[in-house]
Parts: C-alpha cells; sequence; structure tokens
C-alpha cells in the first residue's frame, strides 16, 4: 500500500501539436457522445516524443517504482507506473532495448534492483508471454469459457457511477485517461466482472475499447485467461479471485467507501466479499481439483448450509441492485 507520507512523482506529458489537436477537434464534432475524455490528451503520437517520455522514466521514476507497482490509491493513476505500453504496443519503442536501458540503471546504481527486475519482468518475462500464448493458441482461445459465464456488463463500467470506491476510481480515470495500471486491471475490474459472472466477450469487448494501449495480441490473454480464468488455466494456474481484503491492504479505496470491507452477508458488506465467497461455493465442484484453491474450496464446501444460504441471496441482491443480468444475446 502506498504510505500516507509518500508523494508521488511528476510526470513528463506531451502536449498536443497542431495534428494531434486537429484530430482531437474532428472526434469532438464527429463523436460527441462516444466513450471517454479527450481532454487532457497527454501522450505522444511519434517516436521522439515516446522517446522522450522513456527518458524521463528511466532518470526520474523507476528508481521508485519495485516499491509500489502493485499499489492503487484513490485519484493517483500514474504514480511510478512507465506508461510505456502505449508506445511499445503501437510500435514507437522496442522492448528489448527497455530492458537494456533498465538494467543499464542498475549497473550504475542508479535505480535498485527490486525497481529494475520489476520492470524488466513485466515486458521480458509478462509481455513476451503473453504475446507467444495468444500465437500459440490461435482464434479458438478466445472462444472458450470455461467457468460459463454469462452476465452482461452492466452499465457502470462505461459510465464509471458506482458506490464501490475502488470501481468508481479505476473506471473513472479509464474514462479520463484511456489507462489504468495493472492491477488496478487485473484486481478492481477484471477481478469484479470474473465474481460477478459476467461474459468474457463482453469484457474482452470493454477492454479493447477503453484502453490506449490496447491490441489483442496483449490484451486478450490478459483479460480472457488472467483476469477471467475464461481459458481454464491456459495462462494462469488459478483464478485471480479476491475479495475486499486484498483490496483494503493494497488501497487506500476501502477507508472511504459505504461498504463495509470486513462483512460478506450484511446490507452494507462490500459486494467484493459477498461475490467473492458466492464465487467460491458456485464453481466448488469445478475447482476442488486445483492444488492452488484447495483450502478455500474445502472452506467453501464445508461452509454450514444456512450460511451458504445467506451468501448466495445476498448475491443475488448485490447482481440485482447493479443491474446485472444475464446476457440476451
Amino acid at each position: 500500500r502506498l504510505p500516507k507520507s509518500a508523494v508521488t512523482p511528476q510526470r513528463w506529458f506531451c502536449q498536443p501539436d497542431q495534428v494531434t489537436q486537429d484530430v482531437l477537434d474532428m472526434i469532438t464534432h464527429r463523436f460527441p457522445d462516444n466513450f471517454g475524455d479527450l481532454e487532457p490528451f497527454v501522450f505522444g503520437v511519434t517516436r521522439h516524443d515516446a522517446e522522450a517520455a522513456r527518458d524521463a522514466f528511466m532518470a526520474e521514476i523507476l528508481p521508485g517504482f519495485g516499491d509500489y507497482q502493485d499499489a492503487m490509491a484513490k485519484d493517483e493513476p500514474w504514480m511510478w507506473h512507465s506508461i510505456l505500453s502505449i508506445y511499445l504496443n503501437v510500435g514507437l519503442l522496442d522492448p528489448l532495448d527497455l530492458c537494456e536501458r533498465a538494467e543499464a540503471e542498475w549497473k550504475s546504481g542508479r535505480a535498485p534492483l527490486n525497481a529494475v527486475e520489476g520492470f524488466i519482468r513485466q515486458i521480458l518475462g509478462w509481455r513476451e508471454y503473453v504475446r507467444g500464448l495468444y500465437w500459440w493458441s490461435g482464434p479458438k482461445y478466445a472462444k472458450s469459457n470455461f467457468l460459463n459465464a454469462q452476465n452482461a456488463l452492466p452499465d457502470f463500467y462505461w459510465t464509471g457511477e458506482i458506490d464501490m470506491a475502488c470501481l468508481a476510481d479505476a473506471l473513472g480515470q479509464t474514462i479520463r485517461h484511456a489507462y489504468a495500471h495493472h492491477i488496478q486491471r487485473l484486481m478492481i475490474t477484471g477481478n469484479f466482472a470474473l465474481l460477478a459472472g459476467i461474459h468474457p466477450d463482453h469484457v474482452n469487448d470493454w477492454y479493447m475499447s477503453v484502453y490506449a494501449d490496447a491490441y489483442e495480441w496483449v490484451e486478450l490473454p490478459n483479460t480472457h485467461g488472467m483476469a477471467l480464468f475464461a481459458d481454464g488455466g491456459v495462462i494462469a494456474s488459478k483464478p485471480y479471485a479476491a475479495s475486499a481484503n486484498y483490496i483494503n491492504k493494497m488501497s487506500d479505496y476501502c477507508a472511504g467507501c459505504r461498504y463495509n470491507s470486513k462483512t460478506r452477508t450484511d446490507e452494507d458488506s462490500c459486494p467484493f466479499n459477498t461475490l467473492y465467497w458466492d464465487f467460491l461455493i458456485r464453481h466448488s465442484q469445478r475447482l476442488q481439483g486445483n492444488p492452488r484453491m484447495s483450502l478455500l474450496m474445502k472452506n467453501a464446501i464445508k461452509m454450514p448450509d444456512r450460511e451458504r444460504d445467506l451468501i448466495q441471496r445476498r448475491a443475488r441482491t448485490v447482481l440485482k441492485s447493479l443491474n446485472i443480468y444475464p446476457t440476451k444475446d
């Protein structure tokens, strides 16, 4: 979690050139009701801009990346993240070059090992892994739905209007910046979609639509496999399901939320708690053979009937209150 005393770094961002501003004006005129805010537009559009963003990150931001790479904080969209994925994925920066530059920062003593290792691992260890998996698995990968999730994506994913502080923050910054960092995507928006049983097609389409760095080869394995476990364990060895306990440990969201992060069946219980235990109950038979889930599955299976019934009834109430229903298509 980000300490209260921590001061996040100032970021280097681009100012739109005339061509970019003309395009922004055209989009505003032609598509006034489309999703997302066009301004402020802070991303570069040339290799020169991308290299400037890269150099600023290496010199000023990278040393703090290791400590807080998994932390979340309200109204802190950038923190110590590189925000270089948009340039990598569009081809303005080279992944090996980034890894070598980060390594050089460590060798020179300008950045600590935990920062450089974490940064390189996200590119070489993860980005390249999902790229290989995408091309290896082929078109059939997107058709899997291991958990038989059938609910439609709720409207608040497009509006950001929801009382859950964590979702409101992650969705709000997605609307404003076309960006959210990896833990927000996996453990907030993705985790909620997993627990709520949102159909993978709807979630995949949303991720592809809202993020500036989204290309199918990188977005699909991360969303379909890592966040939703729709591939049944091809990319990850367990569903990344989590309750409010995880979110509370890694962020300051719960402190200012109207929901109680400690309970699961009360009227003000955090939906993450209710839906987490409902998820375990619903999939106890399907997941009990998973070695990383065995203890949780035993707890779900041995749960007293009354407690199980309370959780399932509360889960139905939660889904209904958030207008989450089975998809019609």
